[in-house]
C-alpha cells in the first residue's frame, strides 16, 4: 500500500555556528516511515546553507521577515501554496512563531496545517514571564527581571548576586561578573534583539536539555534528555549525549500535563549540587539538536506531522541512552547562477 505523500514547508535553514533547527527537522521528515514527503524550504536570507543542499530540499522560497506583518506573510504563503500545494508548515524560529500563530486559522482554511502552542502558553513561558510561570506551575526557576534601560543594572541592589545572565528577548545569553560587563552585554543584546532585556540569576551546576512533544491535551508524546559535551562560544551544543534521567522526564511530564503544551519544545535546565533542577528557559519549538532524539529512537518531526494531520499517534515509551551527536561543518560549492536565481527571483 502506497504511503501518503505530504508537502511540508520548513523554516530555520541557517545551519551555521548558531544553527537553526531546519536541517535536523528535514532529516527527520526524510526518515519518516508513515508518509513520504516533499520538502519546501522557507528562507529569510540568501546565504542560508540548506537552500543549496539538493538532497534535503526540493524547492526553496524567500519569505518576508516577521516585521513586514502577517498580511504580507499570508500573501506570500498563498502564492507559494498555489504552486506547491502545501499540506503543512513547520516554523522553527522563536521570532517568527507569533506571526504564524496569528495566521493559523487563515492557513487552516486553505488546507495548510500547523501544530503550534496557543498564544497564551507562548506568552506566559516567555523569558520575561518565567518567574510567574514557575510559580503558577510549581517549577523551580531562577530569579529574573526584565529591564529596558542600562541604568537599571545599577539599581538591582540585593535582588541579584554576581554572576548573573544578560539574556536577549529572543536569543543570546551572556554571563556578567561585573556591572561594567552587564552594561556592555545589555547594549549588545538590546541592539540585536530589542527590548526588554532579561537579567537572570546564574545557577551553579550542570546544564541539561530536554526536547519533547506535547499533544495539546496534557500527554507527553516524546521526550529525550541530553547533556552537552561540547559548547561553542555562543553557548550552543556542538556535541551531546542522551541520558537516563528519570527526574528530568518527570519534570517534563509535569510541564506538559500542567500546561497542556501543544507542539515541540526544548527545556533548558540546571542541575545543582543538591540534585535540584532549575528551569532556565523554555524554547517553544523543536531545537537544532533534535536529530539526537531521532537517532535515539524518537522521530519528533514525524510524530508532530501526524498529530497535525489528525492521525492517531501512540506516544514513545523509550529511547536509546548513550547516543551521542557531534555536529560538524563542511564547505559546499555551488554555481553562482544558483545564488543569483534565489537572490533575484526568491526561489530555487
Amino acid at each position: 500500500m502506497a504511503k501518503e505523500k505530504l508537502t511540508i514547508a520548513v523554516s530555520g535553514l541557517n545551519n551555521i555556528d548558531s544553527p537553526g533547527p531546519g536541517v535536523s527537522v528535514i532529516r527527520g521528515l526524510r526518515q519518516a516511515t508513515s508518509f513520504d514527503v516533499r520538502i519546501i524550504g522557507f528562507a529569510y536570507e540568501n546565504l542560508e546553507p540548506a537552500i543549496y543542499i539538493d538532497q534535503l530540499i526540493d524547492a526553496t522560497y524567500h519569505i518576508p521577515y516577521p516585521q513586514a506583518g502577517t498580511d504580507v506573510l499570508l500573501d506570500k504563503i498563498k502564492e507559494i501554496h498555489a504552486k506547491e500545494h502545501l499540506n503543512m508548515i513547520i516554523p522553527n524560529f522563536d521570532a517568527e512563531l507569533y506571526s504564524f500563530m496569528k495566521l493559523e486559522e487563515a492557513l487552516d482554511q486553505i488546507g495548510i496545517k500547523m501544530f503550534l502552542p496557543d498564544r497564551e502558553k507562548f506568552e506566559e513561558r516567555h523569558k520575561v514571564n518565567l518567574p510567574k510561570f514557575g510559580e503558577k506551575y510549581n517549577i523551580k526557576v531562577p530569579a529574573s527581571k526584565a529591564i529596558t534601560e542600562a541604568y537599571e543594572l545599577y539599581e538591582l541592589g540585593d535582588e541579584f548576586d554576581f554572576p548573573y545572565l544578560i539574556k536577549g528577548k529572543w536569543y543570546d545569553a551572556y554571563i556578567a561578573y561585573t556591572s561594567e560587563q552587564a552594561v556592555n552585554y545589555f547594549n549588545k543584546v538590546s541592539a540585536k534583539w530589542g527590548l526588554p532585556v532579561v537579567v537572570q540569576q546564574f545557577v551553579h551546576g550542570t546544564e541539561y536539555n530536554v526536547t519533547g512533544l506535547g499533544d495539546g491535551k496534557g500527554n507527553t508524546m516524546a521526550a529525550v534528555p541530553m547533556r552537552k559535551l561540547y559548547i561553542t562560544d555562543k553557548g550552543k551544543a556542538w556535541a551531546g549525549i542522551s541520558l537516563d534521567e528519570p527526574k528530568l522526564l518527570e519534570l517534563t511530564d509535569h510541564f506538559i500535563s500542567q500546561t497542556k503544551w501543544k507542539g515541540g519544545f526544548e527545556l533548558e535546565l540546571m542541575k545543582t549540587q543538591e540534585d535540584e533542577y532549575h528551569l532556565l528557559e523554555i524554547n517553544p519549538r523543536i531545537p537544532a539538536w533534535v536529530y539526537l532524539a531521532i537517532g535515539a529512537g524518537q522521530n519528533i518531526p514525524e510524530t508532530l506531522v501526524n498529530l497535525a494531520m489528525g492521525k492517531e499517534v501512540k506516544p514513545y515509551e523509550d529511547y536509546k541512552v548513550g547516543r551521542i551527536f557531534i555536529r560538524y561543518s563542511w564547505d559546499m560549492v555551488i554555481d553562482r547562477e544558483q545564488f543569483e536565481q534565489f537572490s533575484i527571483k526568491g526561489v530555487l
